[in-house]
């Protein structure tokens, strides 16, 4: 097996709740929260036997947290490296077809201590913790006591303080992160940013963040399953070809592609997995078999899309 720098982590944004921002093809699943505790450890030792020891989850991904501590608790795994978030609310309370959003922003002071109270609990298996979808107009970024209060916990804990970033000025928020000193001191160690075939355009300063020793971890390398051929996508025609062909080349699936163009192309520390069963994770995980040559390459990196396009599009994407 061809080894690479970049490590395939496991995400639970799809393992903790029973409704997602994804283009599921099964829907015919048992949504009860005891099947989906069964079916989120059976992922989670599944993905320790195949090697995989990042996994990250936050407090909005419904019983996600709850899930990942439980089954660290019951395995006492020695080398996993677990990440989790503050600032979003699970308010759907399993409940299918929910009408309104089935996650709450807030980046106040109130909701990380509130949030740290419950999220610290995964120490000492808990090395990342960080800023649920930073953005500009949440103000985050410029909440001195927030600011100082993610210092506070980083200097108790010796955690690794991190943003993700969603929508199309993620390159925008992660420069100014990038500037942000807390004591005379970076504050930010790692950035979890959404990166894929068609979403791209952060590579730049994605570069220089690696380049600077800071962790990153991209997440929707499938683009929310927009990789996957679907005749409601009618733009990415041409992308689906040439997908399909590397899959037939590779003899991988499409998936295994996308997450290998993040690899070889980025090549960041930690790609996530957002498998919602042993299948795909399998499948997910073949992307370690084998690597893009460069002309492949070149055809992935042609896909991308204008950001306002990709999340504009991706906003009209429905939870099921």
């Amino acid at each position: 097996m061809k080894k690479s720098s970049t490590e395939i982590g496991l995400g639970l944004a799809a393992l903790g709740r029973p409704e997602y921002i994804n283009i599921r093809t099964n829907q015919d699943i048992d949504k009860t929260e005891e099947a989906f505790k069964n079916n989120t450890f059976s992922v989670l030792d599944e993905a320790y036997d195949l090697g995989v020891r990042y996994f990250d989850t936050a407090p909005s991904y419904g019983k996600g947290e709850a899930f990942l501590q439980e089954w660290q608790t019951q395995t006492k795994h020695k080398a996993v490296i677990l990440g989790t978030k503050w600032g979003y609310t699970y308010v759907a309370n399993w409940e299918l077809g929910y009408p309104g959003k089935h996650e709450i922003k807030e980046h106040s002071l109130e909701k990380l201590v509130e949030q740290w109270q419950v999220s610290k609990a995964m120490l000492p298996s808990l090395k990342y913790y960080q800023i649920h979808s930073a953005t500009f107009d949440s103000g985050v970024l410029e909440n001195q006591a927030v600011l100082e209060a993610l210092c506070r916990i980083k200097d108790e804990t010796d955690l690794n303080i991190g943003i993700t970033t969603s929508g199309e000025n993620q390159k925008e928020v992660i420069t100014e992160a990038l500037k942000i000193e807390v004591n005379g001191k970076p504050l930010f160690d790692s950035f979890q940013v959404s990166f894929n075939v068609f979403e791209q355009s952060t590579f730049e300063v994605l570069k220089t963040v690696i380049a600077s020793s800071k962790t990153v971890i991209v997440k929707e390398a499938l683009a929310n399953g927009r990789v996957f051929e679907n005749d409601l996508f009618p733009k990415y025609k041409e992308a689906y070809m040439i997908l399909k062909q590397l899959s037939k080349k590779y003899k991988v699936g499409v998936d295994a592609i996308a997450l290998r163009f993040v690899m070889d192309h980025l090549q960041p520390d930690y790609v996530l997995s957002g498998a919602s069963n042993v299948e795909q994770l399998k499948a997910n995980l073949k992307a370690n078999d084998f690597r893009l040559d460069t002309k492949d390459l070149e055809w992935l990196k042609n896909m991308k899309v204008s950001p306002s396009f990709y999340w504009e599009e991706r906003s009209h994407l429905h939870w099921n």
